[in-house]
């Protein structure tokens, strides 16, 4: 690191502990008292060669705080992605590290968080998909001189995040920038990108707390939140009183500086105000702002089967491990509190629990076993059998769709786009699927295929005579039975011309 480098570190260093010791919000972010040299000679010609970027930076609270170009691109002798330019050693990337040395909170927060371990998704089952059943090695880089899929480049890594791979003179390959993926594992070993969500060079507060701002990822076929926050009483109310929402805002904390609807922010990370207790309702905490998106959320939904949010936490080797479902439950209820009264939420959850249980009781739990037992019966490559892609839409579409739904009060996802799908493809695809294999199996005359056969025979016959599934096999209890013919005859009456 240069003595221009040192200066600035220890100028930072010096405001950062004057305003240490005051009261802030959150964090310890600060101001420069000017802008400097090395920020000012940036200017003179990003200006001129980058304009949109530059009335970017001029509109945002960095420039009014006097942290320029320099300040966040600035690298040391030691990162792998420094190179030299016009006299300084700056970095093209600006990573948490980075970030990091304003906004320490948030950063540590953030690198808590199932976001930021996004990239961790390389290798798994959905990029064996995206690599090798929809792609080829057809993409060649340097960094990637046999190849890389283009499918996972331009899809997975983009919201989940690609190692980025730097070449000669702090040069980034193709295949891994631009890319800002909120996991992405930069040069300089941090994991994240916060422009993922605080789009350069302006960092608008108003943009990050705009639900669309999710949307780049939490939408599609397996994790529509966007589509499903549209379809809300939530959404709708967004976009009916968007203009009365305060978004761009220093402070904004509901029910002081907007009610009149949510966003995925105000859920999920935005501050609160808490209450005092009253008869026969309870003191609520206020709450902070988190970067933690993983702190409110009380089911994890990724799975063939919703784990709570702990035991994901603990796979990952994250401090969330030690915040049982319970507390962050009950945080959740906190931000519900400021717009609905205490019935209404505890209410909500009940629903919401029924709804995981249904599909786990009904579904999951069945169709693990099944898809397990018939794995002997099958081809013995990933996505080779017809089963394979059933099984995998069935809970990494549907099921999740219908999961996600009724977390966020969205009923045409969680049934139509949900459950019916589930149950359609459960009953019209998965179980004939394996009924066909059941009976290769059978007339394959290897023996070991012969008991697998009977075996998963045994199983389905003994799924389907459970209460669950007995009306697929016209077994459905008599006096259920008596009771829905009379409610449809009540039905046609009610309805006759």
């Amino acid at each position: 690191m240069n003595t221009n480098h040192v200066r600035i570190l220890i100028g930072l260093l010096i405001v950062a502990t004057a305003v240490a010791a005051a009261p802030l919000a959150h964090g310890q972010a600060w101001g420069l008292p000017a802008l400097s040299k090395e920020t000012q000679a940036c200017i003179e010609c990003h200006r001129q060669d980058n304009g949109g970027i530059y009335q970017q930076w001029g509109a945002s609270k960095h420039y009014r705080a006097n942290v320029g170009c320099f300040e966040c691109h600035m690298a040391a002798e030691n990162d792998p992605d420094g190179y030299a330019h016009e006299g300084q050693r700056i970095a093209t990337i600006v990573s948490p590290k980075d970030c990091a040395r304003c906004h320490s909170a948030e950063t540590e927060e953030f690198a808590q968080s199932h976001h930021s371990k996004g990239a961790r998704i390389l290798g798994s089952l959905d990029n064996t998909l995206a690599e090798v059943v929809e792609g080829n090695r057809g993409m060649r880089t340097t960094a990637y001189p046999e190849g890389v899929s283009a499918a996972a480049v331009n899809g997975c890594w983009q919201c989940h995040g690609s190692e980025v791979k730097v070449l000669a003179n702090g040069k980034l390959d193709a295949t891994t920038w631009p890319n800002t993926g909120i996991g992405r594992i930069n040069p300089d070993g941090s994991e994240g990108s916060c422009s993922a969500c605080h789009s350069r060079h302006s960092f608008s507060a108003e943009q990050a707390r705009n639900p669309d701002n999710c949307g780049k990822c939490h939408m599609g076929p397996d994790h529509p939140q966007m589509e499903i926050y549209n379809e809300s009483k939530h959404g709708i109310a967004f976009r009916a009183f968007k203009d009365k929402l305060n978004l761009d805002s220093a402070k904004w904390i509901v029910g002081e500086d907007y009610n009149r609807a949510p966003t995925c922010a105000t859920c999920h990370m935005s501050a609160t105000p808490g209450r005092a207790a009253a008869a026969n309702r309870p003191a609520l905490p206020a709450l902070p702002v988190s970067h933690d998106v993983g702190m409110r959320i009380s089911w994890n939904n990724r799975p063939e089967m919703s784990i709570r949010p702990e035991v994901s936490d603990r796979k990952m080797g994250l401090p969330g491990a030690e915040v049982n479902w319970e507390t962050r439950r009950n945080t959740m209820k906190n931000v519900c509190s400021n717009c609905h009264e205490d019935q209404w939420v505890n209410n909500f959850y009940v629903q919401y629990d029924s709804l995981i249980d249904l599909y786990h009781q009904k579904f999951a739990e069945p169709g693990l076993e099944l898809y397990e037992l018939a794995k002997p019966l099958m081809i013995p490559v990933q996505f080779a059998n017809k089963l394979d892609w059933t099984w995998y839409e069935l809970w990494h579409h549907e099921g999740r769709r219908a999961r996600h739904g009724a977390s966020m009060m969205g009923p045409d996802y969680t049934h139509w786009h949900g459950t019916y799908e589930v149950a359609k493809h459960f009953y019209g695809k998965m179980l004939p699927e394996l009924e066909e294999l059941i009976q290769k199996g059978r007339a394959s005359g290897d023996q070991k295929k012969i008991e697998a056969a009977d075996a998963l025979a045994k199983k389905i016959e003994s799924v389907l005579n459970t209460a669950n599934h007995s009306w697929y096999i016209d077994k459905m209890d008599p006096a259920e039975k008596a009771e829905r013919e009379r409610r449809q005859q009540e039905f046609q009456k009610r309805y006759a011309k």
